[in-house]
């Protein structure tokens, strides 16, 4: 059976190829002060909402501030916090992302997050999710996430 993929010219499978790993590997522009790495999103069966997680990196001598983030698979992105308190798991809202000079944060489960709702479609293993963190600076950066199954890690 001929899928979408394979009927184009084998260039072009090589370049999406290319541009998948690179995605997967490491999303930022050279010189830039926010080094953005392991962006993955789990898939969520049967729901409009979901979860991105990445690894950021300051690499200047200045705090760089996160005030937004978007995406084009979900009505609304936005960076939340699970956090236990008195046993109960507990979710909120992260107006801004500060990231010290020289520190790395990471976006992971049960902690900081991405926050997806509004899903266009259900998120499958092998697809990724569009990411855009807009900077205090006036910069952003676009990431792609790839997506893991349900019990990732």
């Amino acid at each position: 059976m001929k899928t979408a993929f394979s009927v184009l010219p084998a260039f072009l499978r090589a370049f999406t190829l290319a541009f998948v790993v690179c995605c997967a590997v490491g999303q930022t522009p050279a010189g830039a002060a926010l080094v953005v790495t392991e962006a993955w999103a789990r898939v969520t069966p049967g729901s409009d909402v979901a979860a991105a997680y990445l690894t950021l990196h300051n690499t200047s001598k200045k705090p760089v501030t996160i005030i937004s983030v978007e995406s084009s698979a979900a009505t609304m992105a936005m960076i939340h916090e699970t956090k236990v308190e008195g046993g109960v798991s507990r979710m909120r809202a992260h107006e801004q992302l500060v990231i010290p000079p020289g520190k790395t944060v990471k976006l992971e489960p049960e902690g900081l997050h991405v926050m997806l709702h509004g899903l266009s479609r259900p998120l499958s293993p092998g697809a990724s999710v569009p990411l855009v963190l807009r900077l205090s600076d006036g910069t952003s950066l676009q990431i792609a996430a790839p997506v893991r199954p349900l019990n990732a890690q």
